[in-house]
């Protein structure tokens, strides 16, 4: 242990600053030493502290060296400052906190938290290189001032860039989806772990492998869709990007977080109706695979119960699910209150203490919440002072904890190695230029008729922009992503564009929403005088422009967490105003920004032209400049299907064989027209300013069970421009054992192809991607008919040829 002189001079130099030269101030400690740290203080070298021990080695010295007090701190997090932590900075009295023994995990700290008024603002987060000396200076308060010198795991956000103060933006992780570009997606985890990395931080909770299955969910925006084959395509190359950089990748929300009954959300996450069947296929299937071909060392277990069991409470999830099956060998971190939650919503415990030792029992290992953390660690202490939590399962649960840690190295180089390079490694040009480009292969053009986009100047250069969305900025920044980056506005970015070959001019036309919304979907009220004359006001505007930009959808505060929807039209006045402006004569572009489908069916029908640009990230304005004139040449698809009404919920592909079957006018069950039927835009659907012709498609006739099959086709750009074309291959299993999909999603790539160019495409389809789940709920592939479909989109398919697995 320290002397109360050293204590008191460390605890000076931490609390200013003095410490952040770690190597120089460290050497005084006489802890570290040439290739180990004796982080204990024995004065010898330990097996934990041995670099050549397997980790296994290690992790099994290490607990029988620690007490239950400090196994316990490695059980629970620390949620970063003005969150939880009411220091930027170590101070002496840090000695009196239940933290003087450890802890498993600091959250969010010192990340200058942004977002819709909550803010946590620190004067370290920013430059870059001053908050990695910062994270420093912690994590040389807890291995020289702690008993064990056990290094803490510095947690953050990250499903769209890093949940730092300006670090790289991406857009929101359903434009991230609509890219279809797994190697772009790889690049941007290995971005979001490198900043990651420099920064100090060394665990980052994304991607979000939630299926986005019911669209007036209001996370639908931190999704990649609706599909569980893409989702599993592109969270995989997410951790792999940020794993390969050194940092560990945990995964959310586990599991079947994302159908809460009627898509509510907020303090209903709970009650999903999903049968065994599905949940595995759908909700487990990205997760499964994630886990297995890319192995994240961290789980967030989820705030919902499935069939009456909460999640974080469930061993068969958290155990059996996760670890046996599955394989999965990091940690389970808790959503936020979701232990909490047994014991408050669920109400399966009759006490919080109980509801600590389900959730312990059941396989959670680090509880998370805006509490702090003796809330937790207290009880757990109490419950193994009482016999009724075994020390075998604390050490099999803090076992797993400081496995990752050992992993992550923090035991051999615990603190950032040269923080002056955060400076050069955070949002530099080659970042910006990766989010950009994904910002740019997100846009979705949904309709284009007589090919009004891309625009020309020298036939309309008199451009109105209008709309509520047009100069919004505050959909580039969320809970979960950076802040503070500059915002260009679609205004802005027009105005850029067209320079002075043209003129673009601007009113607002409306608010996002009207003051009754949303009470105002279902009980209609008359336009207000100043909400006519703004309408009016755009509609004489417009008359005098030869093209109108109307920039309509949502808002930051309108979609996301706690924020589900009952309707999807275009909330407030906004249909109102595109139908007044369509009524001019004029030619009308529609930009939607917006984080989830929305039913826009007499848009679709009467506006001429319309893209998709979800929540672009800060560059948004630019990159739908370019798109409108054609600069880029939009190649993005929907990964999450657009009902034209809230009542064909449940309405998503893929889908049991009849259960989206249009109801016939006459003979059985068609007793007259009484639904709408079908999509507005199927799953897998976005045009281009170019064609795509698909040919030459090649399948083997037949295959011997568990072998791999290659599949072949040749696209050519029919075109005149430059352009992307997801190709994406489906797959019908035309007669199994138990009902299966009418087709999955089974392979896509996407591919640039200039005028006349052609490329052949080739998919490889294992085993896995041919299986289904049999009477006896085992994978399986079973002999039979198979059919490739190669399209579009999921109902655009312009090949097929079948297959026979032998037996």
């Amino acid at each position: 242990m320290n002397s109360p002189k050293q204590i008191l001079r460390i605890g000076a130099l931490s609390f200013t600053l003095l410490t952040l030269a770690v190597g120089a101030s460290a050497q005084s400690k006489d802890i570290y030493h040439k290739g180990w740290i004796d982080f204990n203080k024995n004065g010898k070298k330990d097996v934990f502290e041995d670099p050549s021990q397997t980790v296994d080695k290690r992790v099994a010295d290490l607990l029988s060296k620690m007490t239950v007090d400090e196994k316990t701190c490695q059980m629970a997090t620390l949620y970063g400052y003005k969150r939880v932590l009411k220091d930027e900075m170590p101070i002496p009295n840090w000695k009196n906190e239940i933290w003087k023994d450890g802890i498993a995990n600091i959250d969010e700290e010192l990340n200058n938290l942004s977002w819709n008024g909550d803010m946590a603002p620190t004067q370290y987060s920013f430059p870059y290189s001053k908050h990695a000396n910062a994270i420093n200076t912690i994590q040389k308060w807890f291995i020289e001032e702690t008993r064990m010198g056990i290094p803490v795991d510095f947690t953050n956000e990250g499903i769209h860039g890093l949940n730092h103060d300006r670090a790289t933006s991406l857009p929101s992780p359903i434009n991230i989806g609509s890219t279809w570009n797994k190697n772009l997606v790889r690049l941007a985890g290995n971005v979001v772990g490198r900043e990651a990395k420099a920064l100090g931080y060394t665990n980052v909770y994304t991607p979000i492998l939630d299926p986005a299955r019911d669209q007036r969910w209001g996370r639908v925006v931190e999704c990649y869709g609706e599909d569980p084959y893409l989702i599993a395509e592109m969270g995989k190359q997410m951790v792999l990007g940020v794993q390969e950089q050194g940092v560990a990748s945990t995964l959310k929300h586990y599991a079947v977080y994302s159908v809460p009954n009627g898509g509510r959300d907020g303090k209903a996450r709970t009650d999903p109706h999903v049968a065994p069947r599905e949940m595995e296929q759908i909700y487990l299937y990205p997760f499964r695979r994630v886990i297995q071909e890319a192995h994240p060392m961290g789980v967030m277990s989820s705030y919902n119960d499935w069939d009456g069991v909460p999640i974080t409470g469930s061993y068969y999830f958290l155990t059996e699910l996760l670890r046996q099956k599955f394989g999965f060998d990091g940690y389970v971190v808790s959503d936020s209150q979701a232990v909490e939650y047994l014991y408050e919503k669920h109400h399966v415990a009759d006490t919080y203490k109980e509801a600590v030792r389900q959730t312990v029992e059941a396989g959670l290992n680090v509880r998370c919440n805006f509490t702090m953390p003796q809330t937790f660690i207290l009880p757990l202490r109490e419950l193994v002072n009482e016999g009724k939590i075994s020390m075998q399962t604390i050490d099999s649960r803090v076992g797993d904890v400081l496995r990752v840690k050992f992993r992550l190295g923090l035991f051999d180089e615990p603190y950032v190695k040269d923080p002056k390079a955060a400076d050069k490694l955070v949002q530099n040009e080659q970042a910006k230029e990766m989010g950009l480009q994904m910002n740019r292969e997100s846009m979705v053009l949904l309709k284009n008729k007589d090919g009004l986009l891309p625009l020309d100047l020298k036939k309309m250069p008199k451009i109105l922009v209008t709309g509520p969305l047009a100069t919004e900025v505050n959909y580039a920044s969320s809970r979960y992503g950076p802040s503070h980056n500059p915002v260009t506005t679609v205004l802005q970015g027009l105005k850029d564009r067209v320079g002075k070959n043209g003129t673009v001019q601007y009113t607002k036309g409306c608010d996002v929403v009207d003051a009754t919304w949303p009470e105002s979907e279902i009980i209609e009220t008359p336009l207000t005088e100043v909400e006519q004359n703004e309408i009016n006001k755009a509609v004489d505007m417009a008359k005098q422009s030869d093209v109108v930009v109307v920039v309509v959808g949502e808002d930051e505060k309108r979609i996301g967490e706690g924020r589900s929807h009952t309707g999807l039209g275009l909330p407030g006045r906004q249909l109102k105003l595109v139908q007044a402006l369509q009524a001019t004569g004029k030619p009308v572009v529609m930009v939607m920004i917006n984080g989830q489908p929305l039913t826009i069916n007499w848009e679709n029908r009467y506006v001429p032209a319309i893209l998709e640009a979800w929540f672009p990230g800060p560059e948004g304005g630019k990159v739908v400049a370019e798109t409108l004139f054609g600069d880029y040449n939009p190649g993005g698809k929907l990964t999450i299907t657009f009902p034209k009404s809230v009542g064909q919920i449940e309405f998503n592909f893929p889908f049991k064989n009849g259960s989206h079957a249009n109801q016939p006018s006459s003979g059985p069950n068609g007793y007259g027209n009484t639904r709408v039927n079908d999509a507005l835009y199927p799953f897998g659907y976005g045009l281009s300013y170019t064609t795509f012709k698909y040919s030459n498609l090649v399948v083997p006739a037949k295959i011997r069970n568990q072998e791999d099959i290659q599949i072949k086709v040749d696209v050519t750009n029919t075109g005149t421009r430059k352009g992307d074309d997801v190709v994406e291959l489906y797959l019908k299993d035309m007669v199994s054992s138990v009902t299966t999909y009418e087709s999955d999603l089974r392979g896509f790539e996407r591919i640039s192809l200039n005028p006349g160019e052609t490329k052949t495409v080739t998919f490889k389809l294992k085993p896995d991607d041919l299986a289904l789940l049999d009477k006896n709920m085992n994978w399986t592939v079973e002999p039979g008919a198979f059919e490739v479909r190669i399209g579009q989109s999921s109902e655009d398919i312009k090949l097929k040829k079948e297959f026979i697995v032998e037996e």
